[in-house]
């Protein structure tokens, strides 16, 4: 029988509730935006640099017709244009417009005072650490390949 305390110190339970937490409080502050969280991730993406469509998607983990759809309403909403590479007239850049870094400016803000209540338990240099340690994972991490045959190591074991 697993303890309450052993529940909580499981990563997955705590990720979790913690992931559920910020998911409920990131659909409410974006909830106004075309494609919500992921047409967020969108802006946010464009704005490091000029990515094409597919680089785009690639980034993300979005499907490449899904990535069209999103960006279709997108551009619709006037918050960024396409524009044809110059390297490759086949493929798009995706360029944020002046209001598209607008409302990406506003709601980082606005994202940004959700996280700190949502991480108001810890002290500001844990919240620091915390979002540096998942940064790390985040960008190593990789779900498709070496962990996933760790995993099946583990369950054939």
């Amino acid at each position: 029988m697993t303890t309450p305390q052993r529940v909580e110190a499981d990563l997955g339970w705590a990720l979790g509730q913690v992931t559920r937490a910020h998911i409920k409080t990131a659909e409410q502050v974006l909830s106004g935006l075309p494609g919500g969280p992921r047409g967020y991730q969108v802006l946010a993406a464009a704005n490091e640099g000029t990515p094409t469509q597919l680089a785009l998607a690639r980034k993300l983990g979005v499907d490449r017709t899904v990535m069209t759809y999103l960006l279709d309403e997108l551009v619709g909403a006037g918050l960024v244009e396409r524009r044809p590479d110059p390297a490759d007239r086949r493929a798009r850049q995706i360029h944020l417009t002046e209001p598209g870094r607008a409302r990406l400016c506003d709601l980082e803000r606005r994202l940004r005072e959700v996280e700190e209540h949502l991480l108001a338990p810890l002290a500001a240099a844990e919240r620091d650490q915390l979002r540096a340690l998942l940064a790390r994972l985040a960008t190593t991490v990789q779900v498709e390949g070496n962990l996933c045959q760790v995993a099946e190591d583990i369950t054939r074991a």
